[in-house]
Order: structure tokens, then C-alpha cells, then sequence
């Protein structure tokens, strides 16, 4: 004999999506978006009353209103671009790179060091190579260390990472003050400001794309791109990534080297984070401070996670973000309002965007009664 039972359900219940097409993921990002933008536009009459959409105009001005900023904002992009890149195989790989910022650092210290010691000295040809092979180097090393250790001892590879940040911020403040510019300033100043020696053109090809440009570095990155698109998921390394980020057993059981695939992917991705900070110090900024991450090494987090891991995907993403990035600082000095004002606004905005990706991947089911046989 069977009896039926009721069972009482509660009346919201959160149960993960098997899958979503895609337009609606998409169109869900968007809606997440657009309300974001209709939150700040309250936060910015409460504070200004001003007309919002004035304020998103000089957003956009901010961002994209002249070359030089426009300029500003793709070099920017690309930076930031460049560091998720660095990052994602490692976060593919289920290996949480929270030491970006350091791996960046110490490729901008050792990019640094070869400026002030040889600019004058070498060839422009060897000047480069020697730059790009020591800050590769740099961030090798940098991103090998706690993979090493990951690999052997099974450390927490999340504070690992994060504490060599803290050592790389101290020893760019050694080399500020062994380097300064003035006795007791504490700052290195522009290096090489006179001959420009060791520095990337930022007039490359001007004909084409106007004299306020850093087109090197945009091809490079996108070059970079390309490159990590193909090596995820066409190689074997990339499918090996992947393996072991699903399940390390998985990956031992199928006659992977997990130790091995650990120090490989933590090692690429600190040389790519190293050679980051030769296109800050070389390309951009032309010196080195504490402050020349600039906190991409988290930033990047976010991009390489909305984009899950699509390389493409992050040009997009890492655009968005550097886009509002900017118009917010624009938007602080228009309406007189301080730095603060406008990290909220970016802040609220990145708050709607991650919390898009639960709708996307959990869905809300409103419960009543489930009835089971027995």
C-alpha cells in the first residue's frame, strides 16, 4: 500500500540553471546594465542635483571626447587587458592568482633597472629585448614561487599570492628611494625624459591613427589575445588547463602531471603579468612607483571571470570598465565632486554586473507543495 505524502516547500527556493541560451545572458548583462545606470543617476541628483543625462554626457566625454582621451582610455583598456589575460590561465587552472599586481611590480622594477642602467649604453634593438626578457623573468620567477610551493606542500596559494604583493609594493619603495629623482622626494621621476631611450613610441604610425596614440601596445595586446584564445583552447597545455581545473583526480587519473601543469600555468602566468609591467614602465608611464598597478592585478579578476575565461569576451568587458573608469573621474572634476564620488558610481555599476551572473547561472523558483509516493 502507498501512501502520499505532502511536503511543504519553502516559498522561494534558488536552484543553479542547467544552461541559458546565450541572448538571454546576454540581454540579462544588458538589463543588469541599464539598471545600474538608472541607480546612479539617483545617487547623482541626490548629490548634485543635476540632470543626469547631462552627467552621462560628460561621462562619455570623459572617456572618448577628444584623441588624447580617447588614447588614454584604449592604453588603459589594453593594460588592463593584458593583466586578465595573464591571469586566466591560472583561474582556468582552479589556481586563485591574487598576486597580479606584484608580478607586475617586479617586471616594472627590473624594466626600470634596464632603462636607468643601459638606456644610454645598448642599441635600441637589444635595449628592448633585453627589457621584455628581464621583466618576462621577473614575473616568471614571481609567479613561480608560490606554484612551487602549491605543487609540493599543497600551500594556500590564494594568501601566498596575495603576501608577495605586500613584498614586491616593498621592494618598488626600496628602489624609489635608491632611485629618486631628489634626495628625500622619495619618487624615481621620468626616466630617460631627455633622449626618451628605452621608451615605446606613442606616435607610431601617426598618418593612421592621429599623433595622442599608443597603437604599439594595442597591437601587442591584441596580438596577445589572439595568442591565449589559441593556446586554451586548441593545445594541449590548454586542454590540460582545463582538466585539471575541473577535477585534479580527473586529471591524475588521465596521466596528467598536475605539479607539472601547476608550475607551467603559474609560470606563463606571472611572465605575462612581468611583461605587463614592461608595457607600463616602457609604454606608458616611463617610471616605476608603488602605485603602477594601479589595482588591475583585481580588477582583472573580475574581467577574466565575466568573460569566463573567453579571451575575447574581455576586450569588451575590460573596455566597459575602463570606459566608466574614466567618465567617472571626468564626471568628479565637471560637478565638483571628489575621487570618492566616483569610485560609488563605478562601484554600484560593477555591484549590478557581478550580481547579473547569479541570474545567469541560479534561478528563483517560488515553492508550494511537492508531493511525493512512497
Amino acid at each position: 500500500m502507498s501512501a502520499e505524502v505532502k511536503r511543504k516547500e519553502p516559498f522561494i527556493r534558488m536552484v543553479k540553471r542547467d544552461s541559458m541560451p546565450l541572448w538571454k545572458s546576454v540581454l540579462i548583462r544588458i538589463a543588469a546594465i541599464l539598471i545600474s545606470l538608472v541607480v546612479c543617476a539617483f545617487f547623482i541628483y541626490l548629490i548634485t542635483h543635476s540632470n543626469p543625462v547631462q552627467v552621462y554626457r560628460s561621462m562619455v566625454d570623459g572617456a572618448v571626447g577628444t584623441g588624447r582621451r580617447t588614447w588614454n582610455t584604449l592604453r588603459d583598456t589594453m593594460i588592463l587587458l593584458a593583466t586578465a589575460l595573464a591571469i586566466t590561465p591560472a583561474f582556468k587552472m582552479r589556481f586563485w592568482n591574487i598576486g597580479a599586481e606584484g608580478q607586475i611590480l617586479v617586471g616594472g622594477i627590473v624594466t626600470a633597472a634596464v632603462l636607468r642602467y643601459c638606456g644610454e649604453s645598448m642599441p635600441t634593438a637589444v635595449l628592448f629585448l633585453t627589457m621584455v626578457a628581464a621583466s618576462l623573468a621577473a614575473g616568471m620567477v614571481w609567479g613561480l614561487i608560490p606554484a612551487i610551493f602549491k605543487a609540493k606542500w599543497n600551500t594556500n596559494e590564494t594568501l601566498f599570492t596575495l603576501m608577495m604583493n605586500y613584498i614586491a609594493i616593498q621592494l618598488t619603495s626600496f628602489f624609489s628611494i635608491v632611485w629618486e629623482a631628489k634626495k628625500g622626494s622619495g619618487t624615481i621621476g621620468t626616466i630617460n625624459q631627455k633622449t626618451q631611450a628605452g621608451w615605446i613610441s606613442t606616435k607610431f604610425l601617426p598618418d593612421i591613427f592621429g599623433n595622442f596614440n599608443y597603437s604599439i601596445n594595442v597591437i601587442i595586446v591584441i596580438a596577445l589575445t589572439i595568442g591565449m584564445f589559441v593556446y586554451l583552447k586548441y593545445t594541449k597545455q590548454g586542454y590540460e588547463i582545463s582538466v585539471v581545473g575541473q577535477s585534479e583526480n580527473t586529471a591524475r587519473y588521465a596521466g596528467i602531471n598536475v605539479k607539472k601543469v601547476i608550475m607551467r600555468t603559474m609560470a606563463i602566468s606571472g611572465a605575462i603579468c612581468g611583461f605587463t609591467g614592461f608595457l607600463l614602465v616602457s609604454g606608458s608611464s616611463h617610471t616605476i612607483s608603488t602605485s603602477t598597478a594601479g589595482g588591475r592585478g583585481f580588477t582583472a579578476i573580475i574581467v577574466s571571470w565575466l568573460a569566463k575565461f573567453n579571451p575575447f569576451v574581455m576586450i569588451l568587458i575590460s573596455f566597459f570598465l575602463v570606459f566608466m573608469g574614466n567618465g567617472a573621474t571626468q564626471i568628479a572634476s565637471e560637478f565638483q565632486l571628489n575621487e570618492s564620488a566616483s569610485e560609488v558610481i563605478t562601484g554600484i555599476i560593477l555591484f549590478f554586473i557581478l550580481g547579473s551572473e547569479f541570474f545567469v547561472n541560479y534561478k528563483l523558483v517560488f515553492g508550494g507543495h511537492a508531493k511525493e509516493g512512497k
